[in-house]
């Protein structure tokens, strides 16, 4: 079963509190006290490949954290993280470049360590709480038939990054050290956070991908969607593995791990967006619409014809 059908079948009955957003969302909100919770858990093999760059691991699962709240509309205040590992991924050398990197992206990201846990064990997993407090959020399942798509940023590069750790992909060093970088340090909008809440009808972070992240935002909702394949953002280094035939851009958008925004806006909402994308000197790319359930959902390339989906990107499976 996934993730959706064991929230379901076994825990919605035991949340039944405004606040929990009946287990649909990727955040706990309490309008009353202005609190809003995100709680992820990262393992190795699973969630990252391996534990040999903590400093670059630990920041990447941090970012991915905080995601849950910028896509929101919600600044991170502060962050709880809790470990198990055993005395060589604890080791005093690895600690160390952990609370370095911790350091900076705190200060990046103006945010506080505030707690946390460590638990002896021969599997490496951390476990990430975010909090963040504002008096209203961008929820799921919120949007409305023909509400253009949005996406910020580029997609896919983090995918290709994850190919060349396992040498999946041989390219040269400049564009293996650019993937690499993308894939550990993903790229945040969180100067956009603010201006989330005027403009998104509905929003989500792309953590398992475009399509997969499309579907459960509007999961409990009678609509379908169109994609354009040559609308959807990707960067001038994905494009050059393109063109050299190294991998095909649908396969590249599936993967996730881009850790973007995606969110819909009413049409009357074009301009606005267009004017805070110039303002912020953020990428926002218009990539699809949403429709009535009187459709199927689809993906058009740019030949102008249907693609059929082989993967539509990471589901939890139990």
């Amino acid at each position: 079963m996934d993730e959706f059908e064991l929230i379901k079948r076994y825990f919605s009955k035991l949340s039944n509190n405004k606040s929990s957003l009946n287990l649909n969302d990727d955040v706990f909100f309490d309008k009353t006290k202005n609190l809003v919770i995100s709680v992820d858990t990262y393992v190795e093999g699973v969630h990252f490949l391996n534990f040999k760059n903590p400093e670059l691991v630990i920041k990447k699962i941090l970012r991915s954290s905080i995601s849950d709240l910028i896509c929101k509309g919600v600044h991170p205040k502060y962050y709880f993280i809790s470990g198990s590992g055993d005395n060589k991924s604890f080791s005093k050398k690895n600690l160390t470049l952990i609370s370095k990197s911790l350091k900076q992206e705190q200060t990046k990201y103006s945010i506080f360590l505030s707690g946390g846990d460590t638990v002896f064990s021969k599997k490496l997993s951390f476990t990430i709480t975010t909090v963040g407090f504002s008096n209203k959020i961008v929820l799921r399942n919120k949007a409305k038939i023909n509400d253009d798509i949005y996406v910020t940023g580029n997609l896919g590069d983090s995918y290709i990054g994850l190919k060349i750790l396992k040498n999946e992909i041989n390219i040269k060093d400049k564009l293996k050290n650019y993937f690499r970088k993308k894939y550990f340090n993903p790229d945040l909008c969180v100067n956009l956070t603010k201006k989330l809440i005027s403009i998104a009808n509905t929003s989500i972070d792309i953590s398992d991908g475009l399509i997969s992240d499309l579907e459960k935002l509007i999961n409990k909702q009678n609509l379908s969607y169109k994609l354009n394949l040559k609308d959807i953002p990707i960067s001038n280094n994905l494009k050059k593995l393109i063109n050299l035939k190294k991998i095909k851009k649908l396969q590249c958008i599936s993967h996730g791990d881009d850790y973007q925004i995606l969110f819909t806006a009413s049409k009357s909402k074009s301009r606005i967006i267009a004017k805070t994308s110039k303002s912020l000197g953020i990428k926002i790319s218009k990539v699809g619409k949403i429709y009535g359930n009187s459709q199927k959902s689809q993906i058009i390339d740019e030949k102008n014809k249907k693609i059929r989906l082989k993967y539509k990107g990471y589901f939890h499976k139990f």
